[in-house]
């Protein structure tokens, strides 16, 4: 349920990831970098994000784990990053998504692949917010890297056919059919292919990302 409580005036963030297990993460990127290189370049984008997040001075910041919070991996961003761990509850990622807002809205919602988001991406997001229901920061490749919602909209997370670049495009129809008032952010761009790895190190980013 949400909270009839006064909207904060910092940022509530809630931030996606998976437990860095090799294999099971990055698969795209195992045939560049093995898969413990792509466990390890995983678990340097979650602290990133973790980072970024902590710049933009929340009120609240929560790490959504999965497939549960019991990793070590993620004990130790709690006690480096002061975030809550909450576990990813759902059928699939749009359900997992719902759940975050049904469980906290006003709230903006980002994974760890897009190390070119900064803080004031999401403190501009979250003043947005005051006048619109929902504020999106896009992705490249068709899908988006941020989504904040002034209150739950389950309907936006139903049935959307995730990790294709059809994303953007359905939310965005969603978005029209329910009858919110929506803004949207700078595109940006994420990690999830050889390519994107490369340019992660031409822009200079990957050093940001490792530190």
């Amino acid at each position: 349920m949400t909270s009839n409580a006064p909207r904060p005036e910092a940022p509530r963030i809630a931030v996606f990831a998976k437990a860095p297990r090799a294999g099971a993460v990055k698969t795209r990127l195992v045939p560049l970098l093995g898969a413990q290189g792509a466990a390890s370049l995983h678990a340097a984008l979650v602290r990133h994000a973790l980072s970024t997040a902590t710049r933009a001075q929340p009120d609240s910041l929560q790490l959504w784990c999965a497939p549960d919070t019991a990793d070590p991996f993620f004990s130790e961003c709690a006690a480096r990053f002061s975030c809550e761990l909450r576990m990813q509850r759902g059928h699939d990622l749009g359900a997992r998504m719902a759940h975050a807002f049904a469980a906290q809205a006003p709230l903006l919602l980002i994974g760890t692949d897009c190390p070119p988001l900064r803080a004031s991406h999401l403190s501009h997001a979250w003043r947005l917010l005051v006048s619109h229901d929902v504020a999106i920061a896009p992705a490249e490749d068709g899908g988006y890297v941020m989504i904040g919602l002034a209150r739950p909209a389950p309907a936006l997370f139903e049935r959307i056919e995730w990790g294709t670049d059809t994303v953007l495009a359905e939310t965005r129809r969603r978005i029209a059919a329910a009858g919110l008032k929506s803004i949207e952010l700078e595109t940006l761009w994420d990690v999830d292919r050889p390519e994107d790895y490369r340019r992660l190190q031409q822009t200079g980013l990957a050093r940001e990302v490792e530190a």
